[in-house]
């Protein structure tokens, strides 16, 4: 879905706002450096990092290097590449409310792009939401954002939550308007910069074969199932804030619904694209609690370890009823998917990390092997995401020998067997589509809004009413199995 047109050669600055933290080092950065070693940025760019702690120029590289990975340089080169990218990133120290940080942060990017003002820049908001709007003023009030449409530009790349329901988060989406224009910004979910994702249009829409089956006369069922066997360590406190619906739910696995789901768009320009997955989220009925399995992992052993429940982990909030786990039914009020159940589930501190789509497929009509089988396996189309990206496909095949047996196979495709090319990384792919301007795996703000009307009722609802989640032991799977029912 990005653009095959060459990226601009004017100069670009990148600017990532949280430049101390685990976002920036671990993802922005690394993905920044991935993008320099394939000659994916423009000859003339530089990055400079905004965040609280003070850091001298040379142990704030020090924290950057420390992620960057080899994948596409020789080993013998790695070292002088790493240097190189190093001698780009500068940093300032400075307080994200104070207007002095932006007074140092144009002095900052003005030493390098020079006086020729044709530079263009992204800001890269690796920081809590509640901090996106404050800082959007500042960058606004410090004259640091172009409102040209053509170089030089300005763009901005905000992170997930957007909001916590449909009302912050449209007051969200008219506050940053004020400053960036929908045009310019660029609203990040990761998911959607997964190799194994992008290429979903590509096996609906390519082959032949998918196009008679995908609807409610051949499906029974979607399982999209996202699932960790981590707990949310040093990030309680955030997590406690939004919980697993609003942290994995009503974004990564509503735009992975959205894009099995909708109609063929018209061409692949993010345009038709986004469009197709907005009308198809405004065809999800919202989502009533009683199509709702919650859970809260308490103390649980995995793999041998005793692991600590969410209500022991740092900086959650004593008799904390916030959901880690969470099993829903959702329906699609669409003919082609009149009467399929869309089954999601989310949850950490489970026995394994795993994202996966499930299609699964009507059985056979009439049973011609009854007396060999009673009753043959459906079909399964699994798409999975992670660990080991793969596609397989589950059928009924005759097991080699003289007499007759059925045996269930899978037609697999390995990605990492099948495919010598490095799998890019998420940001690698959404950076750089942020530099091109392709706005195709960004989710516009109508797209926004359709995606918090299914949820916002529903979390309305368990806040009212103080619904307290099911407990299940870290290292298990969940109380996933109460949620099936509704699948």
């Amino acid at each position: 879905m990005s653009s095959i047109q060459q990226h601009s050669e004017s100069p670009l600055t990148i600017v990532v706002i949280g430049a101390s933290g685990d976002l920036a080092r671990k993802k922005v950065f690394p993905a920044l450096f991935a993008l320099y070693c394939q000659k994916s940025l423009p000859q003339r760019f530089h990055v400079v990092g905004l965040a609280r702690t003070p850091m001298t120029p040379e142990r704030f590289r020090e924290r950057v290097v420390e992620h960057l990975t080899c994948r596409y340089t020789p080993e013998q080169h790695c070292g002088e590449r790493m240097n190189e990218f190093l001698a780009r990133c500068s940093y300032v120290a400075g307080q994200y409310e104070s207007s002095d940080s932006f007074v140092d942060l144009y002095a900052a990017m003005k030493e390098q792009e020079g006086t020729r003002g044709d530079a263009n820049r992204i800001y890269y908001m690796a920081i809590p939401p509640f901090l996106f709007l404050p800082v959007a003023r500042a960058i606004g009030d410090a004259g640091l954002v172009s409102c040209a449409t053509a170089a030089p530009w300005s763009r901005v790349v905000i992170e997930k939550p957007f909001g916590s329901d449909r009302k912050s988060s449209d007051e969200l989406v008219a506050s940053m308007a004020q400053v960036f224009t929908e045009e310019q910004t660029f609203r990040i979910d990761h998911y959607l910069g997964k190799e194994v994702i992008q290429n979903l249009l590509v096996l609906r829409f390519a082959n032949q074969i998918f196009a008679p089956m995908w609807n409610s006369s051949c499906i029974s069922a979607v399982e999209i199932s996202w699932r960790e066997d981590i707990g949310v360590g040093d990030r309680g406190g955030y997590f406690d804030k939004y919980g697993i619906i609003r942290d994995v739910m009503q974004n990564h696995l509503l735009q992975i619904l959205a894009l099995v789901a909708m109609e063929q768009p018209e061409s692949l320009t993010a345009h038709h694209v986004r469009n197709e997955k907005v009308r198809v989220l405004r065809h999800v009925a919202p989502l009533p609690l009683g199509n709702v399995v919650l859970g809260q992992y308490g103390p649980g052993t995995l793999k041998g370890v005793d692991q600590r429940g969410y209500l022991e982990e740092g900086s959650v909030p004593e008799g904390s009823r916030t959901p880690t786990f969470a099993a829903a039914v959702l329906h699609v009020g669409t003919s082609r998917w009149h009467g399929v159940p869309f089954l999601i589930r989310a949850g950490k501190g489970l026995d394994a990390r795993m994202t996966e789509i499930r299609i699964r497929f009507k059985p056979v009509a009439k049973n011609l092997f009854a007396q060999v089988m009673d009753t043959l396996p459906s079909n399964e189309l699994v798409v999975r995401i992670q660990p080991d990206e793969a596609i397989s496909f589950r059928i009924v095949n005759k097991a080699p020998g003289l007499e007759m047996q059925l045996v269930e196979t899978e037609l697999d495709l390995q990605y990492k067997s099948k495919f010598r090319e490095t799998i890019p990384d998420a940001y690698e792919s959404l950076l750089l589509d942020v530099i091109r301007g392709d706005k195709g795996l960004f989710i516009r703000s109508d797209e926004l809004a359709a995606a918090w009307d299914i949820f916002t009722p529903l979390l309305h609802e368990i806040e009212r009413r103080d619904v307290q989640p099911r407990l299940y032991p870290f290292g298990s799977e969940g109380p996933a199995h109460e949620a099936d029912s509704g699948a």
